[in-house]
């Protein structure tokens, strides 16, 4: 059964909470929330993030993300990295053992990259652009250079490290794809850039918690055809790697795309949507990065509650 949720916000606080009531939705999945911690996440404090969301009548059904020092070293490869997989280890423990069953994580050296949030979208709406030409000659990090393989390596490393755990306490990780999902950016290889890498992320280890955050919008972003977007879904679907989805739509592709409204852009979501259906998964669909509304808040109320509208439709349409 296809789910919905709602996302992107740091703390379950009471209007978020509100909101996401008030529009029908039952899950609510936190992004980087501001956890107890050295290093690593509290058990205690993970058990309250939990708590105080169920005293709303909602579920926690995951937290998406780590603040960046948790997993620097472990992403380039550094001196420090043994002592944040076994910190990682220790969150991934303490979220399976406080009864929140995902982890979202991604393995982006440089983080999520545009070059235009204009009011260019649909009736003067603000959305988010990427032109890779505008970023071609980028200069090189205090971080330095990384190559395919060297983050292959590091990633492969992480992975036979943590998903162990993870499955031992019924946890799983979703991978989120590198948005853009270009081969390069100031000298850092992006390496989920496409779904063959994803395949092969699942080959590393196999297990049902080493999964996949599907960024539907970033997925889109790659040079590849709708169909294929369809096929992915449903294959990865199948094999129930998909353990929640970002539910968003996009014009172009790389090297050069805008996000749109949902019911706009190069994919058919109520075709997406059966393709989730069809695949037999049961996941959960959140909305992200929606387009700037007129008077909106900063978060995007208005975008989200727009998106939301139309998924429950959507929803509606397919079952009934």
């Amino acid at each position: 059964m296809i789910e919905l949720g709602l996302g992107a916000r740091r703390e379950p606080d009471a209007e978020f909470l509100q909101f996401a009531k008030q529009l029908g939705v039952p899950n609510i999945i936190l992004h980087t929330p501001p956890v107890r911690g050295e290093g690593y996440w509290d058990f205690q404090h993970l058990v309250q993030l939990r708590r105080s969301v169920e005293a709303a009548g909602l579920k926690l059904a995951a937290i998406e993300n780590v603040p960046d020092s948790f997993m620097d070293q472990i992403k380039q490869g550094g001196p420090g990295r043994d002592e944040q997989i076994e910190n990682m280890q220790k969150t991934i423990r303490n979220i399976g053992r406080a009864g929140i069953p995902v982890l979202g994580y991604h393995f982006i050296l440089l983080g999520v990259w545009r070059t235009d949030y204009t009011p260019t979208g649909r009736g003067g709406a603000r959305v988010s652009k990427y032109n890779h030409a505008l970023v071609e000659n980028a200069p090189i990090t205090e971080i330095g250079e990384f190559d395919d393989e060297t983050l292959w390596a590091n990633l492969e490393y992480f992975l036979k490290a943590v998903v162990p755990v993870a499955e031992e306490n019924g946890v799983k990780l979703a991978l989120h794809p590198d948005d853009p999902p270009v081969p390069v950016i100031a000298g850092t290889a992006r390496i989920i850039r496409s779904i063959e890498a994803y395949k092969r992320v699942m080959d590393i280890v196999p297990s049902p918690s080493n999964c996949i955050e599907f960024c539907q919008g970033t997925i889109s972003e790659m040079a590849i055809t709708p169909e294929e977007v369809y096929e992915a879904i449903r294959y990865f679907g199948s094999q129930n790697k998909i353990a929640y989805v970002h539910f968003r739509n996009v014009r172009g592709m790389v090297p050069e795309f805008e996000e749109t409204f949902i019911d706009e852009g190069r994919i058919d979501m109520l075709k997406a949507l059966q393709a989730y259906v069809d695949s037999g998964c049961d996941t959960i669909l959140i909305v992200d990065h929606t387009p700037g509304m007129v008077d909106d808040t900063g978060w995007g109320h208005r975008g989200r509650a727009f998106a939301i509208g139309y998924m429950k439709g959507m929803l509606k349409s397919v079952y009934g």
